[in-house]
């Protein structure tokens, strides 16, 4: 079974394929994962196989341990290219989201001033209004939306709760341009013999348009990069990352792909 399960509160840094040198700030336990979504291609595996037991990292632990961390690494490098949230979960499900976000972009302007600072979220919780708002406030508000279609989504994403994309898609549009949406596209089958290749017009085209819509100013397409819970599941090719790349600039948005 893939199990990427990372320190916490803080991990890396690390090369990210899309955003440099990463130092990584993760808000869920790290004995475990929980997510409003139990993706198929998720290298932390799936939620029931890795329960977490350890409480959440309370915001002045991932204060106290994104300082001395930041020091460490004035002193001794790297210097960081970003500080992304990202590891075991979703992290703006932490109840001190706004206020880590607060802390965060503070103790970058102390130590890296020409750090960004990064969100990896699948978007699930941008209707609170204290989190839309953090949002708001950093560098690379990264939401995911890998389809428009709600089969798939049940599918390959797998929603815990309610997941309504019309209103995810209402959600992101509110930013006003001030996101990237990121957006996997993988191919092959699940172990159940389910087909989820969503590289074809099928499933791209209706995406497009919601894309325009929304109007981000950058899209990051990427396929599988590790080991998936689901081993069936296949990298979607160069020539088809490329191609989704090429509709989003024909259609005037920056796009970029990672394979």
């Amino acid at each position: 079974m893939a199990t990427v399960i990372y320190p916490s509160p803080i991990f890396g840094p690390v090369h990210s394929r899309r955003l440099g040198v990463s130092l990584g700030i993760n808000l869920l336990p790290a004995d475990g994962k929980f997510c409003t979504f139990d993706c198929i291609y998720c290298e932390c595996g799936y939620n029931k196989d890795h329960r977490p037991h350890a409480k959440l990292p309370s915001r002045k632990e991932v204060c106290e341990a994104l300082e001395k961390k930041l020091k460490e690494m004035q002193e001794n490098g790297p210097e960081p290219n970003v500080l992304t949230f990202a590891g075991n979960g979703e992290p703006t499900s932490h109840p001190e989201f706004a206020g880590i976000i607060d802390d965060t972009l503070m103790l970058r302007d102390r130590y890296f001033p020409e750090a960004k600072v990064s969100v990896l979220s699948n978007a699930t919780f941008i209707h609170k209004p204290e989190v839309f708002a953090a949002l708001n406030k950093i560098d690379n508000n990264i939401l995911k939306l890998d389809t428009v279609d709600s089969d798939y989504i049940r599918l390959v994403d797998c929603p815990t709760g309610h997941y309504d994309v019309n209103r995810i898609i209402e959600g992101m549009k509110a930013f006003h341009g001030n996101l990237i949406v990121q957006s996997m596209f993988l191919k092959g089958k699940t172990e159940t013999g389910v087909d989820v290749d969503n590289t074809t017009d099928r499933y791209v085209l209706p995406w497009l348009d919601v894309v325009k819509e929304i109007a981000p100013r950058q899209v990051m397409v990427y396929t599988i990069d590790r080991e998936t819970p689901d081993h069936a599941l296949q990298k979607a090719t160069h020539e088809e990352l490329d191609r989704i790349v090429a509709l989003l600039e024909k259609a005037g948005i920056k796009a970029s792909a990672s394979y």
